[in-house]
């Protein structure tokens, strides 16, 4: 009889565990929650979602059953998986994005360095011709001040070489002698410039006759250096000085007339030579010699 009570109260303690696990698992638990993550803020993640909460309704056999079963470890574990898959397609867009940038900023860093390099080589080619500008601004300086010297000393000859050559009396023909004197004189004239030949006769006697005398001998001269040297007559300045006396020397009280006669040959220069060489045809610069034809 006891066995039969004890039976029974084991039979509807156990009838009882069933409806009191439905009745726990049936409190309105979950719109709780569901109201506290309504009202609760979103959080500021990556994927813009709010962070995964654990589910706490297990139901009675979760809590009883000491060990994890498969589905619920997949119930569990599913909400990460996709989470975990959304943060990779996330870091995976993100690190692609970040290539672009830095593939776009090595491309501006070597365009930036080019157009750096070719502003340099632009610089130094116009300091270079910049230098050079200079130095041919300076050169048409030096030449315009020799031209403006030159021309104000046009008419400044000076004697650059005297000769003399001696007749007999009476004579008007020219020598050996004085043709080898003449001759030494005019040869370097031919590649010459800027030079005039001053022709002087003296001749013995008195008045007219003198005058024409030492005309006559100055002119045989003239015509020789003419026929013979090929020297423009223009170059030549012939006079008849007659029986003119001759300066005294150093330490003469009177100067002293010449006996026979005589003509004298001065040869008169100015700067045109100098002038000619320095305004010769300047050597083209560097920049110019590299200029294709």
């Amino acid at each position: 009889m006891k066995n039969r009570n004890i039976v029974t109260l084991l039979l509807a303690g156990i009838l009882a565990v069933p409806a009191f696990a439905q009745q726990s698992s049936t409190t309105p638990t979950q719109p709780a929650t569901t109201t506290d993550q309504a009202s609760a803020p979103k959080a500021d993640t990556a994927t813009g979602k709010t962070p995964l909460q654990p589910q706490t309704n297990e139901g009675f056999w979760g809590k009883i059953n000491p060990f994890a079963r498969k589905k619920y470890v997949q119930r569990q574990t599913q909400p990460i998986a996709d989470r975990i898959n959304e943060l990779d397609e996330l870091t995976a867009t993100n690190g692609k994005q970040i290539k672009d940038v830095d593939a776009r900023a090595q491309q501006g860093i070597q365009l930036a360095s080019a157009k750096a390099n070719e502003a340099d080589q632009h610089a130094i080619e116009a300091g270079n011709k910049a230098q050079a500008a200079q130095q041919t601004a300076q050169q048409a300086g030096t030449r315009l001040t020799t031209v403006e010297q030159v021309v104000t000393n046009i008419d400044q000859y000076q004697a650059s070489t005297q000769t003399e050559i001696r007749f007999k009396p009476g004579q008007t023909v020219l020598s050996k002698n004085a043709k080898d004197a003449l001759d030494e004189m005019a040869t370097p004239l031919k590649s010459q410039h800027g030079y005039i030949v001053e022709v002087q006769g003296f001749s013995s006697g008195h008045g007219q006759t003198a005058i024409a005398n030492s005309q006559k001998m100055a002119e045989s001269v003239v015509r020789y250096l003419v026929l013979n040297h090929e020297i423009p007559v223009y170059r030549i300045y012939l006079v008849g000085m007659g029986n003119t006396p001759t300066p005294a020397s150093t330490g003469d009280s009177k100067p002293k007339r010449i006996t026979g006669g005589r003509v004298e040959i001065s040869l008169m220069k100015n700067n045109l030579e100098q002038l000619a060489g320095n305004t010769a045809a300047p050597a083209p610069s560097q920049d110019q010699q590299q200029q294709p034809k």
